[in-house]
Parts: structure tokens; C-alpha cells; sequence
């Protein structure tokens, strides 16, 4: 399984486009794997015969362990010698946890799922350990995790079991358990039509409602609203799209801009780009703006811009383009999802007007952009008020309530529209 990013520890098998006995090319599509937010072709490293798969479909394999066994022998054989490698990873993976846990009863308690309350994320090898260990949430919250953003990796939940499993040196927090699962409320079951259509989720589709779910659980959302005057942008881009296409062979976009406006606002209100964990405020010093980026599929994906305050807005633009048409055609790496700090999304390309969007967690704000529409507007001066036709477009502010209040939220969707209806309007690109 080959490294896709620095904080990429292990990633699902979905389907193995090559069979056993198969011949394949150098850089030829082997397998499609995923993680936790993007979906990857793994090409195969060699030219040869795939003599043997090492892993099923929905295995969890650990990065740097062995999938397949490919020779480079055009004659050779699909069976594998006896010393060849061939236990499943997953199964290799969680064996001591197996040894360990033979004669300890297995105790239900609150269900793990991906996302904790605080917005910690468990990898699926993490939350199978602990399930088959009796582990319950609140007590895989009071560790401490190694990874990166404090993240419980297997070398962590493995290196606790023995003294939570010993001799009693440490002891699990007072939790109440059941002998058996929690039983979930009886529901009516949903009535289905004889001219009904049933459509089954596919995977990024049920990722998507877990996190939708688990934000607005963890999360008060409060949404403010500001409308913007944003004819000097509207005409600006006019004047400079042809030759900015014609020098740069892309399209210049309003994206790259509603990115620089957010930038600027979270210099100005720094307490805007934080995350929670538990009771602590996490400010972080980067500025990682994700996009919102509508797939194919109907699904969305947030690839994100790094240290978007270090980029002008040529590079905000670069790196727009390239990570939108990188995400339609399914080539990002999974580096590329993670550690935003900022989300927004642009309702209007759509023609909304304007959205209530839900927090990424663990992230407290997303902002979503309407469509720039013509109305007649009261514009001020010295001479007396009077009507003319503006381009106008609402922003939608929704934010975390337990850290982030009225004053400001509202303050910061108002600064992100200063910014937006002061734009220089002889700007350079």
C-alpha cells in the first residue's frame, strides 16, 4: 500500500480492477482504494503477472504493507509458492488483538463512530479494536493519540490495552455498560410505493451523511446573512477574463477572489480560524481555505487550499483551477482534503441565492456564496440618494455557537463583504 500523504495511515480496498493471473502493464490501474475522503487508483509498479491478491475487497490495510504479489516471470504460474507472503493484511493487522482479548468478555457501551463529539477522528482498524475490546467512546476520548491533530493511531489503542486489560495498573473511566447492544428506538418502517425506485448509497454518499449528522450534533449552528455590492468585481473580471484566459490558458473565476476576501477577514478576526476539542480552543496559525467542489456524481468533496495567505491572487487562482478539475476527475491525493481550517462554497453556481451550509468540522465557520444577480439599488452620495442597477450577492456566515458569537460571526461575514465591494477595479492579474 503506497504512501498518499502525510497524514494517510491506512486506506479500504474497494475493488481490485485486475485478476489473479492477469497480465498487467507498468502504471496500469491494479486496484481502487479509499479513504476517509477521497477514492485512488493504485497503478501497478511493474510490468508482469498478478500471481496473487493479499487483500479482499474491504480490507483496511496499513500503508507500507504488501496487497499483491506480481511477477515479473511472463511464464509464471498463479500459485503462490508456500513461503510467499499471502495472509490477508487486515487479518495480520489485528491478530495480537485477537490473542489478547480471547477470554475477556466483549462489553457494549456507547457506539464508536467516525467522528467523536470533540470532532476527533477514528480510523476504521481504531474503532474495530475497540469494539472488540469493549471500548466505548468516552473512554477513547481520555486518550492521548500520537497522530497528527492528536489522532489515536493502532501503535496507541495497542500500547493501552495491556495495562487497561493487566493487572489493573490503569483502569478505564467509570462507564456503565450492557451485556448486549443498545436497542434503537422501534421506528414505523417506511412505506414503499410499487412505482418506488430504491437507490443504495454509495460509499462517499454515506461518508458524506455521517459527517453531515455528526457536525450538526457536535455543533450549535448560527447562520448570519450580509448582501454585497460587487459590481466593481463583476466588472473587473469582464475587462480581464479574455486576456487572462488567452496568457494563462484557464479561466479566471470569482472563487479565487471570495478565497482572498475570507483570508483577509481571518487576519482581521483571527478567533474565526480555530477548532474546538473538548473544553480547549485550538487557534491555528495557518490559513487552510477548502472549496466546496460539486462531482459528477452529485456528491461534493472539500479539497483544500494550504497556506492560502501565502498565495496573490494568480496563485489562489492556479490553485482553484487545479484542485477543482483534479477533484472532478477523481485525481486527488488524500493530503489534499485534509487539515482546512475554513470552508466555503458557492451556493450561486448553482443559482441560489443565497444557503444555510453545515460546519466542516472540526472547523467553527463555512461560508456560502450566492449568485451575483442585477438590482436596482439606493446608492448614497454627497448630491442625495439615488437608484441604479448593482450586481449584488448575499454571503451566508453559519458558525459554531459554542465558540463563536452573534457579534463575531456577524462582524466577520461583514468584513469578508467590505473587502469584496472594495475591490480595486483597475487591479492587475
Amino acid at each position: 500500500m503506497p504512501k498518499m500523504g502525510e497524514s494517510v495511515t491506512e486506506a479500504t480496498i474497494i475493488k481490485w480492477v485486475k485478476n489473479e493471473g492477469d497480465k498487467v502493464n507498468a502504471d496500469e490501474t491494479l486496484v481502487e482504494i479509499a479513504t476517509d475522503k477521497v477514492d485512488s487508483e493504485i497503478p501497478s509498479p511493474s510490468a508482469g503477472i498478478l500471481v496473487k491478491k493479499l487483500c479482499k475487497d474491504g480490507d483496511v490495510i496499513a500503508v507500507g504493507k504488501p496487497i499483491a504479489i506480481i511477477s515479473s516471470d511472463a511464464a509464471a504460474v498463479v500459485d503462490v509458492p508456500k513461503t510467499a507472503p499471502v495472509t490477508a493484511v487486515k487479518k495480520e493487522s489485528v491478530a495480537p488483538i485477537a490473542a489478547s482479548s480471547k477470554t475477556a468478555p466483549v462489553l457494549v457501551g456507547e457506539p464508536i463512530g467516525r467522528f467523536s463529539k470533540s470532532g476527533k477522528f477514528y480510523s476504521p482498524l481504531v474503532r474495530s479494536i475497540a469494539k472488540k475490546e469493549g471500548i466505548a467512546m468516552t473512554e477513547l476520548e481520555s486518550l492521548s493519540g500520537s497522530g497528527q491533530a492528536g489522532r489515536i493511531t493502532k501503535t496507541d489503542i495497542l500500547a493501552y490495552l495491556p495495562s487497561r486489560n493487566g493487572n489493573g495498573a490503569k483502569t478505564a473511566p467509570a462507564q456503565t455498560y450492557t451485556e448486549q447492544a443498545p436497542q434503537k428506538p422501534a421506528s414505523k418502517p417506511l412505506a414503499i410505493g410499487a412505482n418506488d425506485e430504491i437507490i443504495e448509497m454509495d460509499r462517499m454518499r454515506k461518508l458524506i451523511a455521517d459527517h453531515m449528522v455528526m457536525s450538526k450534533h457536535t455543533s450549535p449552528h448560527v447562520t448570519s446573512y450580509v448582501e454585497a455590492d460587487v459590481t466593481n468585481l463583476v466588472i473587473w473580471r469582464e475587462k480581464n477574463k479574455a486576456a487572462f484566459e488567452k496568457r494563462e490558458g484557464e479561466k479566471i473565476t470569482y472563487t479565487p477572489v471570495f478565497v482572498e476576501a475570507v483570508v483577509n477577514a481571518i487576519k482581521d478576526i483571527p478567533m474565526i480560524n480555530v477548532s474546538v476539542d473538548g473544553t480547549r480552543i485550538i487557534r491555528h496559525k495557518d490559513i487552510n481555505i477548502g472549496m466546496a467542489v460539486a462531482l459528477p456524481t452529485g456528491n461534493l468533496i472539500v479539497p483544500v487550499i494550504r497556506n492560502a495567505d501565502q498565495k496573490n491572487l494568480l496563485g489562489l487562482t492556479k490553485s482553484v483551477n487545479d484542485l477543482a478539475n483534479r477533484a472532478r476527475k477523481n485525481k486527488l491525493v488524500p493530503d489534499e482534503t485534509q487539515g482546512g481550517t475554513f470552508t466555503i462554497t458557492n451556493v450561486g453556481s448553482f443559482g441560489n441565492v443565497m444557503g444555510t451550509p453545515i460546519i466542516n468540522q472540526p472547523q467553527v465557520a463555512i461560508l456560502a456564496t450566492g449568485i451575483i444577480k442585477k438590482k436596482p439599488v439606493v446608492i448614497e452620495t454627497p448630491q442625495g440618494d439615488m437608484i441604479g442597477i448593482r450586481h449584488m450577492m448575499f454571503l451566508s456566515l453559519s458558525y459554531d455557537h459554542r465558540v463563536v458569537d452573534g457579534a463575531m460571526g456577524g462582524s466577520f461575514v461583514r468584513k469578508v463583504a467590505d473587502y469584496l465591494e472594495s475591490f480595486d477595479i483597475n487591479r492587475n492579474i
